[in-house]
């Protein structure tokens, strides 16, 4: 998904509720980052283009809070309680996530599988099931 910095994103996202998992004084969300504006695009291997300087989700802990509630590999996310992350630099972009006082953290993200099914759902045209060649209006 391309974007202008300073332009309206049009993009199709998912709500996504994380319920940070206490261990002593830390509070786990269970998932790394990458990116942000201050970052090299080139070094994103979630975006298509390779200028998209968003904050992309870059690992995620088998069975922790990310895991369980949804969060993949790959999803850029667009805000953090609210806040918007599209020009947020990595640090920044940290600090959001963890904050200490928050025990939920509540995403928007979007993902390429989410804007490909409502690309393929746009479409005028879809195929017979019984001949897979044949294309129908």
């Amino acid at each position: 998904m391309a974007f202008v910095p300073g332009q309206p994103v049009t993009a199709v996202v998912q709500r996504i509720e994380i319920k940070k998992l206490r261990c002593n004084d830390n509070l786990i969300l269970g998932f790394s980052i990458g990116g942000g504006i201050d970052q090299d695009p080139m070094q994103n291997p979630f975006s298509g283009d390779k200028t998209d300087k968003g904050v992309y989700v870059t690992r995620i802990t088998p069975g922790g809070p990310a895991d369980v509630a949804g969060l993949k590999m790959g999803d850029k996310i667009m805000q953090v309680n609210g806040w918007d992350m599209t020009m947020m630099t990595h640090d920044q972009a940290r600090k959001r996530l963890t904050k200490k006082k928050e025990d939920v953290v509540r995403l928007l993200v979007t993902r390429k599988s989410l804007q490909d099914t409502v690309n393929h759902s746009k479409c005028p045209y879809y195929k017979n099931h019984d001949n897979p060649n044949e294309v129908l209006k």
